[in-house]
């Protein structure tokens, strides 16, 4: 008698079954494990740049969403204050400017003033507002606060503009010394990143950061030359002075735009290698707390 089973034809969606299994079975399997050391995986930080653009993107997308006037709110922030200062403490206080016009002054330092506070604001809250993220699917933390921070260099171009728009108006012609505020940018956003993880982590534990950091910054903006010349400070004061990073930044931009030379030199280099010792400490309160966010967030 023969054997009908062997004539039964197996269905295509059967074999297609037995196919994919075979296949997730051939697959390297990637177990994903806490990291022991305390310190950022370059390796997994480059394998993961795309991800860093796309929570860039996000974060500019979301900024300004369902906002009337979008974007212009990057330039109408440090325009308003410099307006406030100028009032306040160029024509009332008589605050001296270094010889330039005191608006031009006090713009060239809340350019890169706005930057560093708004990055340090959103760094400090964007892990607690991703918690739903980190509970469900493994990534490099520390590209959360990253990307804020990096998503305010969108903002800081469109308020740069404005600055050297506005220079002309008051005499004053940009040089090529411009590309001088490239390095301190550059000062500002490793102290930004530096300072945002760390309050970042920490905030994720004791929500009282949150409520500190405006506090802190406020103290810090008078902490930094924004509204007068660090030329008021004499030596040795002002060597321990620049112990602010911002001073570097601040002072670093008016000798590249204005042709004010208050030390910006030394002010830089003195600024970076704290903003240095910043960032790693940062980094390694982090990755010191990485394995932790899910469970506290």
């Amino acid at each position: 008698m023969d054997d009908h089973r062997a004539k039964v034809p197996v269905s295509g969606r059967v074999l297609s079954g037995r196919r994919r299994a075979h296949d997730a079975a051939r697959r390297p399997i990637r177990i994903v494990a806490q990291r022991r050391t305390w310190t950022p995986d370059l390796a997994e930080l480059w394998d993961s740049r795309e991800l860093l653009y796309f929570l860039v993107w996000r974060d500019l997308k979301v900024r300004y969403k369902q906002t009337a006037l979008g974007a212009a709110w990057a330039i109408i922030q440090p325009l308003v204050t410099m307006v406030v200062l100028s009032v306040v403490f160029g024509g009332l206080a008589g605050v001296p400017s270094d010889g330039v016009p005191y608006p031009v002054f006090a713009l060239s330092a809340l350019v890169p003033w706005t930057f560093f506070a708004q990055g340090i604001s959103g760094a400090t809250n964007s892990l607690v507002g991703s918690q739903n993220v980190l509970k469900k699917v493994y990534f490099p933390r520390i590209l959360i606060p990253v990307a804020v921070v990096l998503s305010g260099l969108a903002d800081f171009a469109l308020a740069f503009l404005v600055l050297l728009g506005m220079m002309p108006f008051f005499g004053i012609v940009p040089t090529v010394s411009v590309l001088w505020a490239i390095p301190a940018l550059l000062l500002a956003l490793a102290t930004c990143i530096g300072v945002g993880v760390g309050l970042a982590a920490l905030n994720v534990r004791y929500r009282d950061i949150g409520y500190m950091v405006p506090f802190l910054l406020q103290v810090w903006l008078f902490a930094t030359p924004v509204a007068y010349p660090s030329s008021l400070f004499p030596e040795p004061w002002r060597t321990l002075y620049s112990l602010n990073p911002m001073v570097g930044v601040v002072e670093g931009f008016r000798w590249a735009l204005l042709g004010v030379d208050n030390g910006a030199p030394r002010a830089l280099l003195i600024g970076a290698v704290v903003s240095l010792a910043v960032l790693v400490t940062g980094a390694y309160y982090f990755g010191r707390n990485e394995g932790t966010f899910a469970d506290v967030a």
